[in-house]
């Protein structure tokens, strides 16, 4: 019983572990925005079919749910989820805020990603690419210093 017990337990702390590490996704882009300027950081939006688009499942699953890309998103990313799901119900007010920012920013498929500045400027699009957390960090870390080449307005 006790082997039982301490096996459970080791099974639950490793849980622990293993959830800790996800990245923490917001929805509400204003929020977003204001805590990357406060925290001087970027805004990434990820306009998604999360539950419908194969190729948005496995940006997912090759990406933003690995443990590399969740520890260089909580030091320079504030993640915002952009959803048009077909089976997840999303509040009226969601949806309107959704289907504004996919026509703000002329998404046309997905999964798009949309990297804003702290101050909500757009300095990169990408989307699915091979090489899971290592190559889109690498993407993101290009976007960044083409942000700060360029001179202020």
């Amino acid at each position: 019983m006790k082997r039982i017990a301490t096996t459970l337990l080791a099974g639950l702390i490793l849980m622990q572990l293993a959830t800790s590490h996800a990245a923490e996704w917001l929805t509400d882009l204003p929020k977003a925005q204001a805590q990357a300027k406060k925290e001087n950081k970027l805004v990434l939006l990820d306009f998604t079919g999360s539950d419908w688009c194969g190729w948005c499942i496995k940006l997912n699953k090759e990406v933003f749910s690995q443990p590399e890309f969740a520890q260089y998103a909580a030091t320079n990313l504030v993640l915002v989820e952009v959803d048009f799901p077909r089976k997840k119900a999303l509040s009226a007010e969601q949806k309107a805020a959704n289907q504004a920012l996919a026509k703000k920013y002329e998404i046309e498929g997905y999964p798009t990603i949309i990297v804003l500045d702290a101050a909500g400027n757009k300095i990169g699009e990408t989307g699915y690419q091979k090489g899971g957390p290592k190559a889109f960090i690498a993407t993101l870390e290009t976007m960044k210093k083409m942000a700060n080449k360029k001179p202020a307005k």
